[in-house]
């Protein structure tokens, strides 16, 4: 662990590096999901489908992305001291209350390298959905993490079908993942 010292630095160099990279959204238009686009160099891709990771949670709860199967998953990739990924936590909370019952899953992965800080942010905002602690082994299985926020969006079979890097349009999101949910039961 780095502490508060490291966390800066390694801030600063994603920051550094959100900078020097494209900020927008790589979305499928399209009802067939498409590849994602590829991360910072053309050998490092974005997976087709999410690969399967284990970790615990801040609690200690073991969470495995597989259990997920069947469900549509906005998986996060944040920290702290990301601005943008502090805006979007408590929407991504919401989310999860609201379409939850409908088949979707909020999964946060804090790049944070404290475990406090995390926790203690999980808690003042009170997030409805698991968070475990990230670090560059799971990055890479996600093509890498050069910025953050860093969001994907994965189908029920597990296939990524959007990646949103850099601060995405929330509303451009949240109309996506209610159009790729099923039709509220009546």
């Amino acid at each position: 662990m780095r502490g508060v010292a490291g966390s800066r630095r390694w801030g600063a160099a994603l920051a550094a590096l959100a900078l020097a990279t494209p900020q927008s959204a790589t979305v499928a238009q399209s009802p067939r999901p498409a590849p994602a686009a590829p991360a910072a160099s053309p050998d490092r891709r974005v997976p087709e489908f999410a690969p399967d990771f284990s970790r615990a949670d801040l609690a200690g709860r073991p969470v495995r992305l597989g259990a997920y199967r069947g469900k549509l998953v906005l998986l996060s990739f944040w920290a702290t001291w990301c601005e943008p990924c502090r805006s979007e936590a408590p929407r991504f909370s919401a989310w999860q209350r609201e379409y939850g019952p409908r088949g979707l899953q909020v999964l946060g992965i804090s790049m944070d390298d404290d475990v406090a800080a995390a926790t203690e942010f999980a808690r003042a905002l009170q997030l409805a959905y698991p968070v475990v602690m990230g670090d560059a082994r799971l990055a890479e299985l996600f093509g890498g993490v050069l910025g953050l926020p860093l969001t994907f969006l994965i189908d029920p079979s597990g296939r990524i079908v959007a990646r949103y890097r850099g601060e995405p349009d929330l509303d451009r999101v949240e109309s996506e993942l209610r159009a790729a949910l099923p039709a509220r039961p009546r």
